[in-house]
């Protein structure tokens, strides 16, 4: 059954009217020449630069008005529109989800404004509903301008208004609900909560579990080490977490240092001389040192195409052994149509020793590899002999190939090897060799 219809149209505002109130604060040329664009409902943002032209950046295009030049009285034309700017230099018009940010001089003074246009759009997050009231932590990743805050919106008003659960926003920059201390009808009847400083969005996640009891925290880009924290807690405090975090994909978030806590944390692990040789690797290997935050990682490739990571835990220690990851592929098609790409149902074996950076650099992830997928390809285990390991691996991620380097010669499917090196035959390839592997 589907919930995310749209809300009651009279407490539903429409984006229309709500995008005449972000253009009544343009300084009047601009809005002016606005008037004269036909695909106005495609605008994304207006950009006003002190002393250049101004632009318009909208869907697929971008238009300068070089007969046009930004002065100090546009600028301050527009501050005088909108509510104050606060610490992050982020300032909205009351009620509306539009976003105005500054760029400021040595002086403190503003010298550029990014008027972003908010839309609350509905029926975005159709693709994941199951997702969404399966009850499972939902961590989305993407680049900025996706629409990573959309659906984060709509997960935020379709669990509180359909699935009756007490949902909280920590609202850091007023996005998710708008400006003003009337939160946007967006969001249903979540509850949101402002924050004061932006360096205090820790605290105010944990307030938030403390003092308010809800089933559901709702917050939008966990960027430091504080937030990665306060988040574990309220996981660990059996709430239910949907956020969106800095990176495109799980092996970026693997790689920053700062929120790999998100999803378990990688540290390094010493291994003893015994089992180094078992395994056929060096001694220090990385491993996931605690459960993810996060059960569900949904990385956001395009507006309708998303990759699902069901099982983050079992995708990092992948990922860790050198096997590329398979996410789930949902596609939304141009007639609404729904479409489901599954993973292969067999995985490749594990290739021990792998380190993290050959696992976010050797084997990139592929959107295309799945079940359905044209050539879909499993992932080839390569041991290299008398060839530069780093000379191979870059060509590996160069040409985003699915092959992963690996220092065990039994467990690799393939040995790649100099002519002078194979003349030779080390005793411990001879058997290898013997069975004609290429």
């Amino acid at each position: 059954m589907k919930h995310n219809l749209p809300p009651d149209p009279n407490s539903m505002p429409d984006n229309r009217e709500e995008l005449q109130l972000l253009l009544a604060a343009l300084p009047p040329v601009i809005r002016q020449r606005l008037d004269d664009v036909p695909d106005l409902d495609d605008l994304i943002e207006v950009v006003l630069d002190f002393g250049r032209p101004a632009e318009i950046r909208l869907k697929n295009r971008f238009e300068r008005f070089y007969d046009y030049i930004v002065s100090e009285d546009d600028i301050r034309y527009v501050s005088e529109r909108i509510s104050d700017f606060g610490k992050d230099n982020r300032a909205g018009i009351e009620r509306t989800l539009h976003r105005i940010s500054a760029i400021r001089n040595r002086q403190g003074r503003i010298i550029g404004l990014t008027c972003r246009v908010g839309r609350a759009i509905v029926g975005t997050i159709d693709i994941i509903e199951d997702i969404v009231e399966s009850g499972k932590s939902i961590l989305l990743l993407g680049k900025p301008g996706i629409g990573k805050t959309t659906k984060l919106r709509e997960m935020a008003r379709l669990l509180a208004d359909h699935m009756s659960k007490r949902v909280v926003i920590v609202d850091t920059s007023n996005e998710i609900a708008g400006d003003g201390d009337i939160p946007h009808p967006a969001i249903g009847s979540a509850r949101r909560m402002q924050v004061v400083d932006p360096t205090l969005q820790h605290q105010i996640m944990i307030e938030a579990v403390e003092n308010h009891m809800p089933e559901v925290v709702v917050i939008d880009e966990i960027g430091t080490e504080a937030e990665a924290y306060a988040a574990r807690t309220i996981a660990e405090r059996g709430v239910q977490l949907i956020g969106t975090a800095h990176g495109q994909t799980l092996e970026n978030l693997m790689l920053n240092p700062t929120l790999a806590d998100l999803i378990g944390g990688i540290q390094a692990v010493t291994l003893s001389d015994e089992e180094a040789r078992r395994r056929g690797t060096q001694k220090t290997v990385l491993e996931r040192k605690a459960p993810p935050t996060f059960d569900v990682v949904i990385e956001i490739l395009d507006y309708d195409r998303l990759a699902v990571h069901h099982d983050v835990q079992r995708t990092v220690d992948s990922i860790l052994r050198g096997v590329a990851p398979r996410p789930e592929i949902r596609i939304r098609g141009t007639d609404g149509h729904l479409e489901v790409l599954t993973p292969e149902p067999s995985m490749p074996e594990p290739t021990p020793g792998v380190r993290l950076e050959e696992a976010g650099g050797a084997v990139p992830h592929s959107p295309r590899l799945g079940a359905h997928a044209p050539g879909a390809r499993s992932v080839i285990r390569v041991f290299p002999y008398g060839i530069a390991r780093t000379r191979l691996e870059r060509v590996i991620r160069d040409k985003r190939l699915p092959i992963a380097v690996t220092q065990d010669a039994e467990a690799a499917d393939v040995i790649l090897a100099i002519r002078s090196a194979v003349q030779r035959k080390p005793e411990r390839f001879k058997e290898r060799l013997g069975k004609k592997i290429p």
